[in-house]
């Protein structure tokens, strides 16, 4: 029988205080690494690598072509999905002995954790994570670190809610008057909204979600469909999405606005590490390296409207500081080890 991989093959690991949730450490990380020109040239006669991703498409293609522009002689092949989808793909393969994955990525940081205890990851530390990331948002074994953080918010539709009438609460959006006018993504696609699930359904209560279950709400896929749908006018409120969405569609003139909801917006770590039977192990490190430098930690500030744990990298100026945004507490150990019941929990409530 094949052997299927899930959240329930690895032993709940112990949660690091603050907002990351990174597993604790088995053995000391790796020395920090350098980009050097003899990786450089590695790279470039392997000519190719595969990133896993579930950022959005966009983003993801335009991460694509800056590292080709930065590295000629290395193409970057984007496969992008919803961070569950992922999840399972990379399972599948791993049964069929089948090696794609260079570089992995997820919205779902408790992804990093069973890929880490399976032994799926690579210990590399580029010289960026080591220097400049926070501990908690790095593992103390070297495997992965946090590529982009953000966070889950709500939101509205400028031309259907008015600012004083909108919800600025959870407790305020599930008020009946807003049923039929909610849409809300799910946990069982999109890692964003299972990470978002758990926290809330600790701080909040599922009674929570049962209140909210009973609104008709509309119920899509990816993080990235709420903004999209309040922005056509299809929904007034959204529960949950990207808040990078809502900020590109503010930008581009679309009648959305976000809720910074007083209980706290649910935080979003997306780690990313080195698969450690990559095919292309120094196109792979020379990816990982860049993408955790100053330079594409930035790019995904100024193009992808995402947060970085990079010291040197700055906040968007038409972003609210992250300083000032209040957040939950993010724990991957726990929806490591809860993700099948959070999902068999929601599924019931929202019949979906």
């Amino acid at each position: 029988m094949t052997r299927k991989l899930t959240r329930r093959t690895m032993l709940a690991a112990t949660a690091a205080a603050g907002a990351g949730s990174f597993v604790t450490s088995v053995q000391a990380a790796p020395p920090a690494e350098k980009v050097t020109p003899e990786l450089i040239e590695a790279a470039k006669k392997e000519g190719k690598l595969s990133w896993y991703t579930s950022v959005d498409l966009p983003l993801a293609e335009k991460v694509a072509k800056a590292f080709e522009g930065k590295y000629p002689g290395v193409s970057l092949r984007v496969e992008r999905s919803g961070a569950e989808r992922n999840f399972q793909r990379i399972a599948q393969e791993r049964a069929a002995k089948i090696t794609n994955c260079d570089v992995v990525n997820s919205s779902d940081a408790a992804h990093l954790i069973v890929w880490k205890r399976e032994g799926m990851l690579a210990a590399y530390v580029p010289e960026d994570v080591a220097r400049d990331f926070p501990d908690i948002h790095k593992d103390a074994d070297g495997m992965f670190a946090s590529w982009r953080v953000t966070v889950c918010p709500m939101g509205y539709n400028t031309k259907l809610v008015k600012a004083e009438d909108a919800p600025k609460s959870y407790a305020q959006l599930v008020d009946p008057k807003w049923s039929g006018k909610i849409v809300k993504a799910h946990p069982g696609y999109s890692g964003t909204i299972m990470t978002s699930t758990q926290q809330q359904s600790r701080d909040l209560g599922w009674e929570w979600f049962e209140k909210l279950s009973k609104l008709k709400v509309m119920q899509v896929q990816s993080a990235i469909e709420p903004p999209k749908k309040v922005a056509a006018g299809e929904r007034a409120l959204m529960a949950d999405g990207t808040e990078y969405g809502v900020v590109e569609m503010k930008k581009n003139g679309d009648p959305i606005e976000i809720i910074y909801p007083t209980e706290g917006c649910p935080l979003i770590t997306g780690p990313s590490g080195v698969m450690v039977n990559a095919p292309n192990p120094n196109a792979a490190r020379l990816f990982y390296s860049w993408c955790m430098s100053a330079e594409g930690q930035q790019l995904n500030v100024d193009v992808g409207a995402l947060r970085s744990a990079h010291r040197q990298v700055k906040d968007r100026s038409d972003m609210v500081k992250f300083s000032e945004v209040k957040t939950m507490r993010e724990d991957a150990a726990a929806v490591a080890d809860k993700a099948d019941e959070i999902k068999a929990r929601y599924v019931k409530l929202f019949r979906v």
